[in-house]
């Protein structure tokens, strides 16, 4: 596949670098020629110096015959103009656009432009890396607002009901993975043993959830 990136910073020249070694074909777009620089000797793909929402750029790096597109430059307005020009005006199946405001993020996903909203994102990694029970959200909403994650279930919850895990929680049980199976549960579900259970919490109440959940509920008061 034919893959074009605007942007070639660290993320940018990672992306690139990373498509070329599964086999793609790929173009980076940058307004800056010393940019290129951090593609590295290996790079064999194209470089295209230009503003990545121009016609003649997108056609140069050879945007007709592309299957995905990225923009992944530090300006959210530059990253969601190109994507919109890629999917709107060349018909790119596969666009993704890098945002910083996670409020922006919401209004390019009702616009149907999939984005990546970097605070929220980076959050989440941070905490699967330093928290011991990998505890960070599966899925989280654009505006960074409401997420999805594993609890990490203390034992003691095996034979409680679901709605007992909610009101302790204040959290919402999304759905259950029992036995490989997915399960969507009510209030009477009771939790079996090696259940892994994932809940959507507010902003903010990840780690409280996590914490109560990882607890006996007998110790809960």
């Amino acid at each position: 596949m034919h893959v074009v990136i605007m942007g070639c910073g660290r993320v940018g020249a990672s992306l690139a670098a990373a498509l070329e070694r599964l086999g793609h074909e790929v173009a980076v777009i940058d307004k800056a020629q010393d940019a290129f620089r951090r593609l590295g000797s290996e790079f064999h793909g194209r470089q295209i110096v230009g503003v990545g929402f121009d016609r003649e750029v997108l056609i140069e790096a050879g945007i007709e015959n592309a299957g995905a597109f990225a923009a992944v430059s530090s300006g959210d307005n530059s990253n969601i103009i190109s994507a919109r020009v890629a999917r709107e005006t060349f018909g790119v199946e596969h666009v993704v656009a890098r945002i910083y405001d996670p409020k922006r993020a919401a209004v390019y996903e009702r616009l149907g432009i999939p984005t990546v909203a970097t605070v929220p994102w980076t959050t989440d990694r941070f905490l699967r890396t330093l928290l011991p029970d990998g505890v960070g959200s599966a899925w989280r909403d654009p505006t960074g607002n409401v997420a999805v994650l594993q609890l990490p279930l203390h034992e003691g919850w095996v034979g409680r009901s679901v709605h007992e895990l909610q009101e302790a929680t204040a959290t919402r049980v999304a759905f259950i993975m029992r036995f490989g199976t997915p399960v969507l549960p009510d209030s009477k579900t009771v939790l079996q043993a090696d259940d892994l259970v994932y809940v959507a919490a507010r902003s903010g109440t990840v780690g409280d959830a996590s914490s109560v959940a990882a607890r006996a509920p007998e110790e809960e008061s």
